[in-house]
């Protein structure tokens, strides 16, 4: 298996010199920063499309994504350093080399949130409505974004063999992240690990709830009815699929 191969045996899907980045004119371009870039903009014109079929005026939330954005990136990039403090405590500015990635889904959505409280506050508009409007948005990003894990070949589990399991080559991760229970099950001269794919988890259990979510938009009974959804559904798919990681933050 290449050092650049990515397999689910189990499905009978073998992908070979699958990339981390590509070059344009010499400059190197993650496709994790890609997907992100991607993922944030689908997910502003899903929240400006709910805006609009609600009646609401869309180009408040074209306005207040600018600050949202800015706030969640630092925050999701905080989140990461200080609870990973010991990779950067030595080479401080480090911590501003976003291209290497680290970034937590959790710092985000808190610097996320934060941003939109802070927004609605200054321009009087209800706080539950916005956020009603927004976390459709927010979880279709998160849904794309999981795939940058993909490529980066990080935020997998421990051993499995189930039907979705994944072949990653050992040269191409964190040795840290390697456990016992994966060196157990290596077959004997072979150079990758076998792990719960929870990149593919998360994305899958992330489009049930997006789905339910607009569903919901239709048939809700008050504002923040569907933020309450986001935030169960989402809180009890993560708490599953923390647990299988092997780089729990």
């Amino acid at each position: 298996m290449g050092v650049k191969d990515i397999a689910f045996p189990n499905l009978n899907i073998y992908l070979e010199n699958v990339p981390k980045r590509f070059e344009i004119f010499g400059i190197e371009i993650a496709l994790y920063g890609v997907i992100i870039g991607v993922g944030m903009l689908l997910s502003l014109c899903l929240i400006a499309y709910i805006a609009k079929k609600s009646g609401q005026n869309a180009d408040f939330y074209w306005d207040m994504a600018i600050i949202t954005v800015i706030s969640g990136v630092i925050g999701a990039r905080l989140y990461y350093v200080i609870f990973s403090w010991d990779s950067y405590k030595n080479d401080l500015l480090s911590i501003l080399n976003l291209r290497q990635g680290g970034l937590a889904i959790y710092g985000g959505i808190i610097g996320g949130f934060l941003a939109i409280i802070a927004f609605t506050k200054v321009k009087k508009y209800r706080l539950t409505l916005a956020i009603d409007t927004v976390v459709p948005g927010v979880i279709l990003g998160q849904i794309l974004g999981r795939w940058g894990n993909f490529f980066n070949r990080e935020a997998f589990g421990d051993y499995t063999d189930g039907l979705l399991a994944m072949r990653l080559p050992v040269d191409a991760v964190r040795y840290d992240e390697i456990t016992a229970k994966m060196l157990e099950h290596m077959e004997e001269g072979a150079n990758y690990i076998q792990v719960h794919p929870t990149f593919l988890y998360e994305s899958l259990w992330n489009i049930a709830i997006l789905i339910f979510m607009l569903l919901l938009w239709k048939n809700k009974h008050f504002d923040g009815e569907v933020a309450l959804l986001y935030f169960a559904g989402y809180g009890i798919g993560r708490f599953w699929i923390e647990s299988l990681r092997t780089d729990q933050l």
